[in-house]
């Protein structure tokens, strides 16, 4: 009797993890096999050798960081219409996310460029408007978390995230419009249906959905720690107001 009434205190040996706490262990044991395919199934590519593994990280994050974007787009339209508060926590976690996103896909790309265009960077169509989608995404968090308000921070920044998505699109087909030393797309409508083989396409399929995993664990990470945040804040204020 003892032992029930103490394992009821403590939540019992049977509690379920949270759902986040789920989606970590389900995302870190993906990340793992992820891992073992990219290097040990892979084919390794006869030119490049085993840089060319690089693929396998870079196109899955670029891909998801237009996801993240594409979410801050149509929460910061919900939020504009409804004022709903958690449609702006939302887009405001996934465009935090989506900056690290959008960065490591550029670093992975001069990582990839460097030993197949010899140089660490170039102003090639794909590359210049990533970083312009990058400057973008910065400026939305600064124009945040300088606004005069929270309320007036979250309307402006919907406003530049809505605006800002029309450079991912531009991003996408940068290297159909323009003439570019980037190699055209391997997934997508402008992807030939030949551009991957067998293996690799089954290992990047995976890749893309390990870091879809990733990046709603991310999203969630940060929305609770902005409900931490705004809860120390309004600890904070109260005391204030009794001393």
């Amino acid at each position: 009797m003892a032992n029930s009434q103490s394992m009821e205190r403590h939540g019992g040996l049977g509690k379920l993890p949270s759902p986040k706490t789920a989606l970590a262990i389900i995302t870190g044991v993906m990340m793992l096999v992820d891992l073992y395919f990219i290097f040990m199934v892979a084919p390794t590519d006869s030119v490049l050798g085993h840089v060319q593994r690089v693929f396998y990280f870079h196109v899955p994050i670029a891909i998801i960081s237009f996801l993240a974007f594409f979410v801050v787009f149509i929460c910061s339209i919900g939020y504009l219409i409804k004022r709903t508060p958690q449609w702006d926590a939302i887009a405001h976690a996934s465009a935090e996310v989506g900056v690290v996103f959008v960065t490591l896909a550029l670093l992975t790309g001069i990582i990839w460029a460097r030993p197949v265009w010899n140089t660490w960077w170039t102003w090639e169509p794909r590359l210049t408007t990533t970083m312009i989608l990058w400057l973008i995404y910065v400026a939305y968090l600064m124009v945040r978390s300088y606004a005069p308000s929270q309320s007036k921070g979250a309307v402006y920044g919907a406003v530049v995230g809505i605006v800002g998505f029309v450079d991912v699109p531009i991003v996408y087909y940068s290297v159909v419009w323009w003439r570019s030393i980037h190699p055209s797309p391997v997934v997508g409508p402008f992807a030939q249906a030949d551009s991957l083989d067998g293996t690799m396409a089954l290992i990047l399929l995976y890749s893309f959905i390990t870091f879809i995993f990733f990046f709603a664990y991310m999203v969630m990470e940060r929305m609770e720690l902005r409900k931490t945040g705004e809860a120390l804040g309004h600890i904070r204020f109260t005391l204030r107001r009794q001393a």
